[in-house]
């Protein structure tokens, strides 16, 4: 394996969502270990203080995680852009901070190569998350609900030699009220990024990667880590580009992993299917 890494001059993710048991962190410190870049903007919900708040989940993988972080900002001289997002919107009675090439903030204004990009998490043209505090969290709860199913769901498919098939992201796809919310939030987000004299706009927030025009605004959403494992890019020449960490995972495999026993995995899945029922 190639282990030099790729090089970008600005790179987003979005939505990691340490502190839980639906982060696939992984993936995304196997991404940040194989990528450099000038700039990395961290566009909101990285740190899942919901969770946190009623106990969480946090091994010794999501402390490697800001390492990692920490890594690029003392020797690879990373400028890191960390945006605050609703699960953890802690943050928001301290913004804006800074310490040297690190920035906390609400907002920010991207200078790419082809012009001006507003940055935000997205969650502030989410009704519900913003105005039915209660609401949020109770559809916080059906979510996670439906996240411990998936995991059930994808180890049985593992037991059977399957590929990974989320669950919730292809409810979501197809369910006509999410989809009309989805198009109303980008549109919305579009329109606000055109109000500020930025050419594109760069969130998160709805766990679904995007980029695409919006009339005449660049609509870019980096995804998540916990379904979609996604992140935008900004090529050294301007161009933005979604990078799937399936398709990243062929260039720079991810190691081997212990192989279980199918009576490890027959036990685990029994384990896991009756915490599922007992939680949900």
């Amino acid at each position: 394996m190639d282990t030099k890494p790729l090089q970008f001059r600005t790179i987003i993710i979005s939505d990691v969502h340490l502190g839980t048991h639906d982060c696939k962190i992984r993936e995304v410190n196997h991404f940040l270990k194989y990528t450099q870049s000038e700039k990395l903007i961290l566009n909101g919900d990285i740190i899942d203080g919901w969770k946190l708040k009623q106990g969480g989940h946090w091994p010794k993988t999501h402390t490697r995680f800001i390492r990692l972080i920490l890594k690029k900002l003392e020797k690879k001289d990373t400028e890191v852009v960390y945006l605050r997002g609703n699960h953890d919107d802690v943050l928001a009675k301290f913004l804006p901070i800074a310490f040297e090439n690190l920035v906390i903030v609400e907002d920010h204004v991207h200078h790419a190569v082809r012009g001006d990009y507003f940055v935000l998490h997205g969650d502030v043209f989410d009704t519900i998350t913003k105005n039915f505090v209660f609401l949020a969290y109770a559809g916080d709860w059906g979510y996670r609900a439906l996240m411990r199913i998936n995991r059930l769901y994808n180890k049985w498919r593992a037991w059977r030699g399957k590929d990974y098939y989320s669950l919730s992201k292809a409810i979501k796809a197809r369910v006509k009220q999410a989809v009309n919310h989805v198009s109303n939030f980008e549109d919305h987000i579009a329109e606000l990024a055109k109000s500020r004299g930025c050419i594109g706009v760069m969130c998160g927030h709805i766990h679904t990667a995007a980029d695409r025009m919006i009339g005449d605004v660049h609509y870019l959403n980096s995804g998540d880590w916990v379904e979609s494992l996604t992140a935008v890019v900004e090529h050294f020449d301007g161009r933005f580009e979604i990078v799937d960490f399936a398709d990243f995972r062929k260039q720079f495999p991810l190691e081997d992993e212990a192989v279980e026993t199918d009576e490890a995995t027959a036990a685990s899945v029994a384990a896991d299917a009756n915490r599922a029922l007992a939680t949900a």
